[in-house]
């Protein structure tokens, strides 16, 4: 495993900000760490970058324990912070010399400079200050300097804030192309950044994690909400529908269509059509509506 955290649990004072979390994460997987603000997620981050110590349970990373092996554990891993802290009064590429430097790749500093400068897009800025940078551009330099020491292991809080179209597309497909080599972990408000790049999602909620799919299987993580679409030949009585057992709501779309909203593990889609042929019904169509994260999120988190 190239991340494992084993009921890990964090408390500021008496404020729990995780609960008993377990997970793991393998070599090649690109994983989204999504909540709500104060859930959790930083936190975490935190600790598998070694800048918070947990208050009980296990964390390794790449076999390295983060409290009695944190220096190895730096070795292998890149940090984008949130708050991406940068030294404003210094060139892009003079900075990133910096931090080659720090890591000691000696003679390799100036090509890992210019590798990561032409990988983040930052050619045409190398030669400002950092200070003088759009926030996109600022992000790019953070990205790069996380890069830097070619870490088995990257961990991405908010990597695409403040970016334009055109650069999220850019950058995303960059975490793609970093995740076929190296183990990513990110977060994220932006949903579509998920589905887009992510191979799976673990969704944490006032420091418990409260779902764990691949982002293929999205339409699962919420097993208890479903949603049926029906087409009917004409009104039909919405009142009765609503009486149907396991049905939460009914919402009308158009004067012969609905989406019905269930909290029953049973496929309700038989009883609609018994529904149907009582009521004199036809059924032009009928199906399943497939969920998207941010339903899925919403409904996880409230």
């Amino acid at each position: 495993m190239s991340i494992e955290a084993k009921n890990v649990t964090k408390l500021y004072g008496a404020q729990k900000a995780l609960n008993n979390v377990s997970f793991s994460v393998n070599q090649g997987e690109v994983v989204a760490l999504l909540g709500p603000n104060g859930a959790g997620k930083s936190t975490m981050m935190k600790i598998l970058t070694c800048y918070l110590p947990q208050t009980s349970g296990q964390v390794s990373v790449c076999g390295f324990d983060v409290v009695s092996q944190a220096l190895e554990v730096r070795r292998l891993v890149g940090y984008l912070p949130e708050h991406n802290p940068l030294y404003l009064e210094m060139y892009v590429r003079e900075y990133l010399e910096f931090v080659a430097g720090i890591h000691k790749l000696g003679k390799q500093i100036r090509q890992r400079v210019s590798d990561m400068i032409g990988l983040t897009g930052l050619s045409l800025e190398a030669g400002k200050k950092i200070g003088a940078l759009s926030k996109g551009y600022r992000q790019r330099v953070g990205l790069a300097q996380a890069l830097i020491h070619d870490p088995k292991v990257l961990i991405l809080d908010e990597p695409t804030s403040g970016l334009d179209p055109n650069q999220l597309g850019e950058i995303r497909q960059l975490i793609r192309n970093i995740g076929k080599e190296k183990t990513v972990l990110l977060s994220t408000h932006i949903m579509q950044e998920v589905e887009a790049v992510c191979d799976r999602v673990i969704i944490i909620n006032r420091g418990n994690i409260v779902a764990d799919a691949p982002t293929s299987q999205v339409q699962l993580l919420n097993q208890t909400s479903r949603i049926i679409r029906v087409e009917f030949d004409r009104a039909y009585p919405a009142g009765k529908l609503r009486e149907m057992d396991g049905v939460v709501d009914v919402v009308e779309a158009g004067p012969t269509g609905c989406r019905i909203f269930t909290q029953s593990e049973r496929d309700l889609r038989p009883e609609v059509f018994r529904f149907a042929v009582n009521h004199q019904l036809v059924i032009l169509s009928m199906d399943h509506e497939e969920q998207s994260l941010e339903q899925v999120f919403r409904q996880l988190t409230v």
